[in-house]
């Protein structure tokens, strides 16, 4: 035995060499099929989150996180974004549609292991209408009795707003006027039960940026906790052993960067590092549309979203409507989705998308560059002489900088303006736009839930979207007087008249309306395409085989 183990020492080591040959051959595993094997998924997220708190929340992509560690009433439905029950199991309308009663779950846990009870809502929503909070969405609750009261100082207690914790498990909203849709509201993280002890703890309840949604602090009730956060770098999110349906979370661990640069974002997904990017460098559509190799990684979705540029309504000359007037009609929107934008969108000449819930504007903002020259010297502007240099403010990223670099142009060939191009990233630009300390910026918006009013209602003169200084005392009665109409063809006549508003103030030029184009690789079941672009991750699970590779 011996001479036979001396004999075949010499093949061992033959075998050894030509093993480490054949593993050194083997392409390296990637960063997705290591992270498909544990149940990771790796997601470009655009930006920098404001903050992780649900109330102060003020993009599309902050809300994606923040709707992995919350959970609110309802959830959106993956594919038709309808409401489904979620911390409410189930919700009863009076006959007068103006009493909503909800339900909650009794196993229903924050992920300290406390219960979710009627009064957490009932906490959150106090906070998000006091106004030392200054939460943007807070308007989104003047549906409820008395909510717009109480903000304004006008009623001082609380306990006349309609909402009533009227036990652990009961939570009873009382509405100003029907509103039939209040169950699509609810998704909204606007609506989100917060845990009390939590962020008073941390000195959160009236202050911005608190501790209380930093990891090891976050008190969350949604399917994942918040495990790492590396600024700029990526947020870790993890599944929840107290979530209520926690049995039907396939995911263990969740990756979201936030990657301004769409180029990084493109080779990251092409070095097989991400599932799925948020969007897709402009120059690269039709590579991989026309590759057909690649084209199965391409995804163009019709969202339910508004590009537009804001204007600062409270500096001049911008306080003048001939102004504003004039740089909106000098817009050429069909050659910037023709020959800037390229992804399918289509030109904008009102807020609301077309055909939303049934609703089409009429009025619109026409490319009419004569007239805009007209107004321009109307204004005391002939030629563009005398008018002030001014800023074009973009939050950073590649094709929000091509859109601005195109209408630059536009403005100084039609009407002789200077306009210069100013990004910021996007944290800080959302608190610029805030503070009013712009001239003009790039702004868009999502639909919240399927109906106009999710357009008209940010331009109202208290909606904290607003952020152009525009009010308009008809604007605002018309959405009164739309909240309480339950005649669905008298409320829709009541938005036309708003849009025409709108396109005759112009306190913002509507571009393009959205198509999502961004890249996801396949394998990737229960994430769907909708008008909302938001993507639940509560159902979403992963095939072990990668698919096509763009690398």
């Amino acid at each position: 035995m011996r001479l036979l183990l001396l004999r075949s020492r010499p093949l061992l080591l033959l075998t050894a060499a030509l093993g480490l040959l054949l593993n050194g051959c083997r392409p390296r595993e990637s960063a997705v099929e290591a992270a498909t094997a544990s149940r990771t998924l790796l997601l470009g997220n655009l930006s920098e989150p404001n903050d992780l708190d649900p109330q102060i929340a003020d993009s599309q992509q902050t809300f994606n996180i923040i709707m992995a560690l919350m959970e609110g009433l309802a959830q959106y439905h993956p594919e038709t974004c309808e409401a489904v029950p979620a911390t409410a199991e189930r919700w009863e309308i009076s006959a007068d549609q103006r009493t909503w009663t909800f339900h909650l779950r009794r196993d229903a846990r924050w992920s300290n292991g406390d219960p979710v009870t009627a009064k957490d809502f009932a906490w959150a929503y106090r906070r998000m209408l006091n106004p030392a909070l200054g939460a943007e969405y807070a308007s989104m609750l003047f549906v409820l009795r008395n909510a717009e009261a109480y903000y304004n100082g006008k009623e001082k207690d609380f306990a006349a707003v309609g909402v009533e914790a009227r036990d652990d498990h009961t939570l009873v909203l009382t509405l100003a006027q029907p509103v039939a849709y209040l169950d699509k509201l609810v998704c909204h993280a606007a609506w989100y039960p917060l845990h009390p002890n939590t962020v008073t703890r941390f000195g959160g309840e009236t202050t911005r940026g608190s501790a209380w949604t930093k990891p090891g602090n976050y008190v969350g009730n949604g399917p994942f906790l918040l495990d790492e956060w590396v600024p700029n770098k990526l947020i870790r999110v993890r599944r929840s052993p107290t979530y209520w349906d926690n049995a039907t979370v396939w995911l263990n661990d969740v990756v979201f960067y936030p990657i301004d640069s769409t180029d990084a974002e493109e080779r990251m997904f092409r070095a097989g590092q991400l599932h799925v990017t948020a969007s897709i460098p402009i120059e690269k559509i039709a590579v991989y549309k026309n590759d057909p190799a690649l084209a199965p990684l391409l995804r163009q979705e019709t969202n339910l979203a508004t590009y537009v540029y804001r204007f600062n309504t409270t500096r001049p000359p911008f306080n003048d409507v001939r102004v504003r007037q004039a740089l909106a009609f000098a817009i050429d929107r069909q050659r910037i989705v023709e020959r800037v934008a390229k992804g399918g969108q289509t030109p904008a000449q009102s807020l609301t998308p077309p055909n939303t819930a049934g609703f089409i504007a009429q009025s619109r903002v026409p490319h009419d560059p004569e007239r805009a020259r007209q107004l321009l010297a109307e204004a005391g502007f002939p030629g563009g002489r005398g008018f002030p240099a001014f800023e074009i403010l973009f939050n950073t990223n590649e094709g929000h900088r091509q859109i601005a670099e195109a209408i630059q142009q536009m403005w100084r060939t039609e009407l002789g303006v200077d306009a210069r191009l100013f990004n910021q990233e996007a944290k800080v630009y959302s608190d610029t736009m805030r503070r009013l300390d712009y001239a003009v910026a790039r702004f868009a918006w999502v639909g919240d839930y399927l109906d106009p009013s999710t357009f008209i209602d940010i331009m109202t003169g208290d909606s904290g979207n607003n952020q152009t200084g525009w009010k308009s005392a008809e604007y605002d009665r018309l959405v009164e007087a739309a909240r309480s109409e339950p005649s669905a063809a008298k409320r829709y006549a009541m938005f036309q008249r708003c849009e025409a508003i709108l396109a005759e103030e112009l306190p913002i030029a509507p571009i393009y309306y959205y198509v999502r184009n961004n890249l996801r690789r396949p394998g990737i079941n229960g994430w769907h395409g909708n008008l909302l672009d938001l993507h639940p991750l509560k159902g979403v699970s992963l095939e072990t085989a990668p698919g096509p590779s763009a690398r």
